[in-house]
């Protein structure tokens, strides 16, 4: 049985990076992929996924609309696919999720999703609500805050480098903008300002 994965951290763990290895084992072994990344976060350019070590590959784009199973199977359909990756997954509508999972109990083919769980406020994002509601798999990518525990929260930054705790859910950026920290650092923006 095909299986529904949900691959989730706070930023700069390596979600991109572990999705592309994925990608290559797959191909490697000459089994056909679809990678798919969300149309709103173009920082590396338009349809690319990308990891901040260098890796990168094309990507199909998916934007609020997008029927993912439709495209899934019309490509399936063109030749049997082994796997479906899915980046910045947070960014998934509710029903996308549901089409995830159709895709792998109605045509068999895992998917492996890679997101944030939760923003620079604590809540959890659209997608990243469904998918630890409908995951077969639940994973969690470990990233470490600057005092050294694990960080499972992201912090927005102003131009200053001080904590931004309000604001539009969705902004995006790249370490410019956000730091990994754990949940001490993130409840207090004494302690993150002392380190």
């Amino acid at each position: 049985m095909a299986k529904l994965y949900f691959y989730y951290a706070s930023m700069n763990a390596g979600k991109s990076t572990l999705l592309l290895q994925a990608d290559f084992n797959y191909r490697e072994r000459g089994m056909r992929t679809m990678l798919w990344t969300a149309a709103i976060d173009d920082r590396y350019g338009e349809g690319r996924v990308a990891s901040r070590i260098g890796l990168e590959a094309e990507a199909h784009l998916y934007g609020p609309d997008t029927d993912l199973r439709a495209q899934v199977e019309g490509e399936h359909e063109r030749g049997r696919l082994a796997c479906v990756l899915i980046d910045e997954a947070q960014f998934l509508s509710r029903d996308q999720v549901f089409q995830l999972a159709a895709i792998c109990d109605g045509i068999g083919v895992p998917v492996l999703a890679y997101g944030l769980r939760t923003d620079f406020q604590a809540n959890l994002f659209e997608g990243s609500k469904w998918l630890l509601a409908l995951a077969d798999i639940l994973s969690e990518i470990k990233a470490i805050c600057a005092c050294g525990r694990k960080a499972t929260m992201n912090m927005r930054l102003d131009a200053a480098g001080k904590p931004v705790r309000q604001g539009e859910q969705t902004e995006i950026g790249g370490n410019e903008r956000y730091v990994a920290v754990c949940r001490r650092h993130f409840m207090s923006d004494a302690l993150f300002t002392q380190g």
